[in-house]
């Protein structure tokens, strides 16, 4: 799921006719401050680098922001696609402790078109940074183990969810193993 449109008009906890009321959340790319307190409060922290949300719930809150590849402290950033929901964080983590990821990089070297779909995948996730500009420090270098180990869920969910189906192989598959407890398409927020 790429940018979901939310349905039009308010949250359904905020009545139409108060004027003091906070605007819907946005449905697009672009960054509103809203979603800079929402990130907050996702992340426990402010956000950094955000450049965009990639993917948003259905309701319109961020699930994974696009972010630069150097911070604003001038730290270098790989992780583009940033998955910042609770509700997939949780369900990531749950699956890195199952001891999944050593089952899946096996599966790089047994599954000849498994390997050659993550690795587009990896080329996908460079070209999509490299819009946002290079950074030397982290050239070559995607996010989630890419392209040759499977090492953090959370980003190739975040990648996932971002690039929609079909683009990172085992992002779909972590997502599908966590469908009976969350879905982008329906909200958990």
């Amino acid at each position: 799921m790429t940018h979901a449109d939310p349905p039009a008009g308010p949250p359904s906890d905020v009545p139409p006719s108060d004027t003091n009321a906070p605007a819907p959340y946005a449905t697009g790319p672009a960054v509103t401050e809203r979603d800079l307190v929402e990130l907050q409060l996702q992340l426990g922290r402010p956000a950094r680098g955000v450049v965009e949300i990639a993917a948003r719930c259905v309701c319109g809150r961020p699930l994974v922001v696009k972010t630069q590849p150097r911070l604003p402290d001038g730290s270098p950033f790989p992780t583009t696609f940033y998955l910042t929901h609770p509700a997939p964080v949780a369900l990531a983590s749950t699956l890195e402790a199952s001891g999944i990821m050593k089952r899946w990089t096996a599966r790089l070297a047994e599954e000849p078109e498994l390997a050659a779909a993550y690795a587009r995948a990896h080329e996908h996730y460079l070209a999509a940074r490299a819009e946002l500009g290079e950074v030397e420090e982290i050239a070559g270098v995607s996010a989630g183990g890419m392209p040759d180990r499977v090492k953090c869920l959370h980003a190739l969910i975040g990648h996932a969810l971002a690039a929609g189906p079909g683009v990172n192989p085992l992002g779909d598959e972590a997502l599908a193993l966590v469908a009976a407890q969350w879905r982008a398409d329906r909200c958990a927020c």
